[in-house]
């Protein structure tokens, strides 16, 4: 049912689970100091070679948008196609917006932040997603967001760039990493690590230790 972006359920529609299929997990939560919007992708089993390739490839937009630098007072749909470029590559798309705002114990869909041609220039301290996709209609959808601020970069003059909240780690059984280049290769690792040192104590605090082994297995370089 993941082919539907925005899939409903219902007695008539829903089915019994598998460990050979592929799930997306739409989540998020509000919470009085931030929402939470989050969607991951992940296959227990086999996955396929298109599965796995259209995978790798949401990330790769995913990666490409999230870790960009841009000029100050840049309207969103500017560098939106930055997220759809390495599925463009090979003929593939995905048919709704790559992010939208999202409020401080507000509305999880806030207007005007966004990708879209209507949002207004992207400024430090707005919050957006960040979320490319792939539907394959019958089969399979996979999608990949992320929560991530709009920040000041280390550049000389004043340009902008993303710091990703989210702390989850993606699904290693769906990477193909003969496709990410070093530098996607080495924001993965950065990341990796930053979910390590975050969640981890948390975790352990929590005393969730087979959570925490999870997330250490999850998150190896």
């Amino acid at each position: 049912n993941a082919a539907l972006a925005h899939y409903s359920p219902s007695n008539g529609s829903s089915r019994t689970l598998s460990a050979r299929e592929m799930y997306l997990f739409d989540t998020g939560g509000q919470y009085l100091d931030g929402t939470t919007d989050i969607t991951r992708t992940v296959h227990w089993g086999e996955p396929t070679p298109l599965q796995k390739e259209a995978y790798t490839r949401v990330l790769m937009g995913n990666i490409d948008l999230s870790r960009l630098v841009f000029p100050s007072n840049t309207a969103g749909r500017t560098v939106e196609s930055f997220a759809r470029r390495a599925l463009w590559d090979v003929g593939l798309n995905y048919g709704h917006g790559t992010g939208h705002g999202i409020g401080n114990f507000l509305s999880v869909h806030e207007w005007p932040v966004g990708f879209q041609s209507n949002n207004m220039p992207l400024e430090a301290g707005m919050f957006t997603s960040i979320e490319p996709g792939y539907y394959q209609d019958g089969e399979f959808g996979i999608r990949i967001e992320d929560v991530a601020l709009v920040v000041k970069a280390q550049t000389e003059k004043p340009f902008l760039t993303f710091e990703v909240v989210s702390l989850v780690p993606y699904d290693r059984n769906l990477i193909d990493l003969s496709l990410l280049s070093p530098e996607q290769i080495q924001y993965l690792n950065s990341y990796y690590e930053r979910i390590r040192a975050h969640v981890g104590p948390e975790l352990r605090r929590q005393q969730l230790e087979e959570a925490y082994t999870w997330l250490r297995e999850s998150t190896e370089p």
